[in-house]
């Protein structure tokens, strides 16, 4: 009997993944990264500088609404650097989860078409947006280093080393998400609607534009822990400003949030990519 390079069966059930699949589509993977990369600003003036311009108009509008006409405190922390550092490491997510959120929709045709692990297409999504962190976090820097050599009022510690966690789960939160939202507009396209008002709430309700450390003690602190990006938000702060809270118990509870989270979006789009076709 002839032996083939690829065999195609029918799932059996939602937890029958095959991630070492996964692992031999890597160059596919690369290649769709790349994709999103160039596509994207490959007509632009600018190109990768758009990468910067948003989290600095972000900042700066912040810095006026929240800082000088609400007067929220930035805990000691300098008004840029502190909004900057907030809505750098909040990206990430933000732009994770508004991608993979759109799996489904937007590669209806070529996954009715070709065969590849399905889970390629928001695993690239999340590294493609790990790049445009990577220029943002770097923009940051520069203006963080200005600071420490400019000024004392910036206290870095050693908890800069958890920084790869912090991203991790960033990614964590932003690929389960996602993938659960594009899951269910499979069915119920009225959540579309949701998407960037959503996420927008989310950040507001998050400590982007706050610091948990000078609110009191009491039911609205409660609240906000439950929250679990604080944790990431409040520790990358923590980490790099001295401003924040940092705690090993927060960060556990978040890492705990964030496997469940993607475990059940692996689970579900799992589920849902074998009949979504039939849906869509």
């Amino acid at each position: 009997m002839d032996k083939f390079d690829l065999i195609i069966r029918p799932k059996r059930h939602a937890f029958d993944i095959n991630f070492k699949e996964i692992w031999d589509y890597r160059d596919l993977l690369k290649m769709f990264v790349k994709r999103d990369i160039i596509t994207v600003y490959k007509q632009t003036i600018l190109g990768p500088i758009w990468f910067v311009v948003q989290p600095i108009l972000t900042s700066l509008m912040m810095m006026v609404v929240f800082g000088r006409i609400a007067k929220i405190s930035t805990d000691g922390a300098p008004q840029i650097l502190f909004y900057l550092a907030g809505v750098t490491i909040w990206n990430y997510f933000s732009e994770s989860f508004n991608k993979t959120a759109q799996t489904f929709k937007e590669n209806a045709n070529i996954f009715g078409k070709v065969y590849f692990p399905r889970l390629i297409m928001p695993f690239a999504k999340v590294a493609s947006g790990l790049i445009k962190f990577a220029i943002q976090f770097g923009f940051f820097m520069l203006v963080y280093l200005y600071y420490i050599f400019t000024s004392d009022t910036v206290n870095p510690n050693w908890t800069i080393a958890l920084l790869p966690v912090y991203i991790l789960l960033m990614a964590m939160f932003g690929l389960g998400t996602g993938i659960i939202f594009t899951s269910w507009t499979t069915k119920y396209r009225d959540l579309t609607f949701l998407l960037s008002f959503g996420v927008q709430l989310l950040m507001y309700a998050s400590p982007v534009i706050y610091p948990v450390s000078t609110i009191e003690p009491g039911l609205m602190k409660d609240i906000l822990m439950l929250n679990p990006f604080t944790p990431i938000l409040e520790g990358f702060k923590y980490a790099f400003l001295g401003a924040g809270h940092f705690s090993w118990g927060s960060l556990a509870y978040s890492a705990g949030v964030a496997s469940v989270i993607m475990f059940l979006g692996i689970v579900i789009f799992h589920k849902t990519e074998r009949n979504f076709i039939d849906t869509v």
